[in-house]
This record gives structure tokens, C-alpha cells and sequence, in this order.
């Protein structure tokens, strides 16, 4: 009870500090997070699920949730999940937006709409449609000076969290990983550009597709999410895990070897040194020092 009650003042602090600077969060999930109908879930959906945590660090129930599922191709049927989730948590707030054309992203009544949201979210699907669809756009600059000056959230699940970094997985197969140009990168939004976020990390056997990334910038931090997995990034300082899951960071920056530049496409790869940390639900991570601190073994789930 101590270290749930010790939790809840940073909470409290980290979103005066929030309030005080204007800056939003940005929400990367792994995929698959729970939307209320699971029958047996980890987590409690309605008491700290995935998002429950992603409305109450908005405006709680009153929340303004603007869904975009530009990256998928079933949109309507991701809609009416969302709908249903966030509506058995107590928001009935929730626009939807299939956006599939720069165009569109200059229109005057869907800025309006998006000029209002308390959390932006993008759903799961092809990641690559959303830089193409919405980049470098009336909406894409919007979403940028909300998330820097108004404290804007900003959600993603599986491609709308890969998404969310400047270098963006764009694909790759998980069996032909840790050979040069086995993945394929993109621009991505680059609302935190020192990052490279994938996702269905554990279930689809990711880990070599991020290291590959990571070697081919070896500046950025590489973030693999589980399903039913996020972490809520502060201002780019630092992120906690929430949900169900694991969050597994790749550090690059302690690499001694990486010979990723000097290979011809095709070659396998070979690194040293590499920091690795496999974090879950509570765990932090300062993106300033590097320092890790891990939520007690005594407290619970949160």
C-alpha cells in the first residue's frame, strides 16, 4: 500500500508539471490492449487497463477522443470497438476520423474537431498509410504544437505507436532479422524523435527486427511493446509502463561493436555491448540519465 500511495504523488507531480509546461504525452501501445471484453483479464479493464490509463491522464470520463484508423482496413469495425471501450469506462466522447488523402487534412471543420480533442488516438493497422496520409500536413502541424504547448495526448496502438517516432519500422520479417536490410525504415510523425518504437514485440518475435533498427541508428532508443502494453512518455525526460506486459528497451548507445555501416545488404550482423532492460507494469525509465527504477516486488499491479 505504501509504494501504491508513494505512486500516486508522482503521478500527481509528474501532471502539475505537465500542466505548468504545457507539454502532452504520447501513449505508444504494443497492440491488442484490452477494450472491456476480455473475460479474464491481468488487469482490472475498468480500474487500471490500458485505456483507463490513457483517459484519465487526459480529462478522465469528459475526455474529447478523436479516433483515426487511417492505418487500418476494417475502420468502421475498429471504430465500434473503441466506442464500446471507452463507453464502459464512462466516456461517450469519441469522434471517428478514416482519413485517407492529404487533402482532407487541410479541411477547416476537421481541424476544429482535432483543435479540441483531449486525446488524439491513432489505431492499429498499416503504419506507413499514416505519414503518407497525414505528414507534413495542416493536421500533422497541429497535432505537433498541441502535443509541445497545450498538453495534448496523443495515443497509438501497433502501427499508431510505430508511428509516433521520427524513424519509423515501416516493415520486416522477423525469421530474416539481424541480416543488413532485412527491415525497412520510414519517416515517421516525429513527435519524440529519439526513439524507435515497435510493437506485438514478444508474440511475433520482434527482438531482431529492433535490433537492426537501432544498429542502423544506433542515436535512438529502441522500445519493443508486448500486447496489452504501453508507456506514457513525459516530455520526453522519461516513460512508465502501464498495462499488461512487457516493455523491452534496447540502449545502443553502450554498443563497443557495430559494423552495420561497413556491410553489404544481406550480411548478417554482428553487435557488443548493447544494454538491455525488460521492464513491466510501473517501471520507469529516464530517457535523460539512463536510470532505471523498478516498482517493488510488495506493490501491486497499478
Amino acid at each position: 500500500m505504501f509504494y501504491l500511495v508513494k505512486f500516486a504523488a508522482v503521478c500527481k507531480k509528474m501532471n502539475m508539471r505537465r500542466e505548468i509546461q504545457g507539454a502532452g504525452l504520447l501513449i505508444p501501445i504494443g497492440g491488442g490492449e484490452d477494450r472491456g471484453e476480455e473475460t479474464d483479464p491481468i488487469l482490472p479493464f475498468e480500474e487500471k487497463g490500458v485505456l483507463k490509463h490513457v483517459l484519465t491522464l487526459a480529462n478522465g470520463v469528459d475526455s474529447r477522443v478523436v479516433l483515426v484508423t487511417s492505418a487500418s482496413s476494417i475502420p468502421d469495425e475498429v471504430s465500434e470497438q473503441y466506442r464500446d471501450g471507452f463507453k464502459r469506462l464512462g466516456c461517450k466522447s469519441l469522434c471517428h476520423y478514416h482519413i485517407t488523402s492529404q487533402e482532407e487534412c487541410e479541411d477547416e471543420k476537421l481541424l476544429k474537431t482535432f483543435s479540441k480533442a483531449d486525446i488524439v488516438m491513432f489505431s492499429g493497422g498499416n503504419q506507413s498509410r499514416l505519414p503518407k496520409f497525414i505528414g507534413k500536413t495542416s493536421l500533422h502541424k497541429l497535432l505537433m504544437d498541441r502535443y509541445s504547448n497545450e498538453g495534448l495526448v496523443i495515443a497509438g496502438t501497433s502501427a499508431g505507436a510505430m508511428a509516433m517516432s521520427k524513424f519509423m519500422i515501416a516493415g520486416g520479417s522477423a525469421s530474416e532479422s539481424l541480416v543488413k536490410g532485412a527491415v525497412r525504415m520510414k519517416r515517421g510523425f516525429g513527435f519524440i524523435p529519439g526513439l524507435i518504437i515497435d510493437t506485438h514485440f514478444v508474440r511475433r518475435g520482434r527482438f531482431g527486427r529492433l535490433a537492426e533498427a537501432v544498429a542502423k541508428y544506433p542515436n535512438c532508443l529502441g522500445i519493443g511493446l508486448a500486447e496489452d502494453t504501453g508507456v506514457v512518455i513525459q516530455s520526453e525526460r522519461e516513460f512508465r509502463v502501464i498495462g499488461s506486459g512487457m516493455a523491452i528497451v534496447m540502449d545502443p548507445r553502450t554498443l563497443k561493436h557495430n559494423n552495420h555501416e561497413l556491410l553489404e545488404p544481406g550480411t548478417p550482423l554482428s553487435m557488443t555491448g548493447m544494454t538491455v532492460h525488460f521492464l513491466a507494469n510501473g517501471d520507469t525509465f529516464s530517457l535523460e540519465d539512463n536510470q532505471v527504477k523498478v516498482l517493488p516486488m510488495s506493490a501491486d499491479f497499478i
